[in-house]
């Protein structure tokens, strides 16, 4: 008997990755599609559009979409048997939101497999740039929420976090009150990661409880929507998002259309995505007890929590994807990957062993001397630029080499 295949996908800030694994996880194939070089018509930087006003941030929700397209027909050409992949499951970069306009659940039903997926829904969306994560233009409508919960800590209590500016209703609250006629034609809101399982599952897919922790619109002890939390933030919300569900429900079979166009088994099965941080906290097989610090686009640390207390620090406080009654804490800093990127660029002549190179021939600690850098609004602190301090912990517009 031959042995299933699952397929894995993620639509980070930066790429979209699929790999294929067996029932022992021995990895049998994986590729990637890079948003800046393999779909430089959409003009991203890092994977994302830094507006004008510095703070808002998109990226083209079509691009997205192309690029699982591109990923598919990858694997295609690589000779991968989709026939014998089980089921699909995957993540996505977190927060970021996706706005279907009236008509797109006819359109994801309807596929034709002689089309590619982007030519198909390039009219499906009513707001064609989706906000992401490293947006941070939405702190008026963070105050509203906290006000219309009876203050940060009272929303803590209830969602697991203080309202921040990335997270999802905030984002929706800014939708709803600068594009009203777009939000009016929405007739779903999907997060990335529900969004990429849409695309498999020809319909629209369920937010599970963990990403769906992540929007300040949870109550994360009972998994359901808050209705204070959705009246806050914008109306007829509820039935624009549908019900969440458990990070490993299977929400149904894979569309007819990647049976035909890729020789998916019919009965290959579909299972919840969720997002990236959650995600990592499944594929690492975390224990109680333990830490992770991931350094990406943003760094993050998380853990395991059984008993949390939600507070108004900056702590996010999640649904657990494994187990549905624990809990996940983290706390994210968006300056990640892409600020120490610039600083390489700016100091080492964009060489990571020129920059190597120079670290090591620094003593530890530098000699008192230290840079922090926030190239975009910080989440944890609320700080933006460059700040450099001598030995003397003076402020300093440039350390001497």
């Amino acid at each position: 008997m031959t042995s299933p295949h699952f397929l894995g996908i993620e639509v980070s800030t930066q790429q979209v990755k699929v790999m294929i694994v067996d029932d022992n996880l021995h990895v049998l194939h994986k590729c990637s599609v890079l948003f800046d070089t393999e779909l430089p018509e959409f003009g991203t930087k890092g994977g994302a559009h830094v507006h004008a006003d510095g703070l808002t941030v998109t990226t083209p929700t079509g691009m997205w979409v192309k690029a699982v397209d591109l990923a598919l027909a990858k694997m295609k050409s690589a000779g991968v048997s989709f026939d014998r992949i089980v089921a699909i499951s995957g993540t996505g970069q977190q927060h970021g939101s996706v706005y279907w306009r009236e008509g797109a659940r006819v359109a994801l039903r309807s596929l034709q497999p002689d089309r590619a997926l982007h030519d198909q829904l390039k009219d499906s969306f009513s707001i064609p740039d989706s906000p992401i994560w490293m947006d941070s233009s939405t702190t008026a409508y963070c105050r509203r929420l906290e006000q219309a919960l009876g203050g940060a800590e009272k929303l803590a209590d209830v969602t697991g976090c203080c309202a921040q500016e990335r997270l999802t209703g905030n984002q929706i609250a800014k939708i709803f009150h600068t594009m009203p006629e777009e939000y009016a034609r929405t007739e779903r809101i999907s997060l990335v990661s529900s969004f990429a399982a849409s695309l498999f599952l020809g319909d629209y897919a369920a937010i599970d409880y963990s990403d769906g922790s992540g929007m300040n619109l949870l109550d994360i002890w009972t998994r359901s929507w808050s209705p204070d939390c959705l009246q806050a933030c914008a109306p007829g919300l509820e039935e624009r998002i549908g019900l969440p569900v458990a990070s490993y429900s299977a929400l149904g079979a894979v569309s007819s259309y990647m049976v035909d166009r890729y020789g998916f088994s019919a009965d290959c099965k579909v299972i919840a995505f969720t997002g990236d941080n959650p995600a990592s906290l499944a594929g690492l097989r975390l224990d109680r007890g333990e830490l992770v610090l991931s350094l990406g686009t943003s760094d993050t640390v998380f853990t395991w929590l059984d008993h949390p207390r939600p507070n108004a620090d900056g702590v996010n406080v999640w649904v657990n994807p494994l187990d549905v009654d624990a809990f996940l804490g983290l706390l994210v800093w968006k300056n990640g990957s892409l600020a120490r990127e610039k600083v390489r660029n700016a100091c080492s002549g964009g060489s990571w062993d020129t920059f190597i190179s120079q670290l090591q021939s620094t003593p530890p600690g530098n000699g008192g001397n230290m840079g922090f850098y926030f190239y975009e609004r910080e989440i944890t602190p609320s700080i933006v630029g460059v700040h450099r301090f001598d030995s003397q912990d003076e402020p300093v517009h440039r350390l001497k080499s």
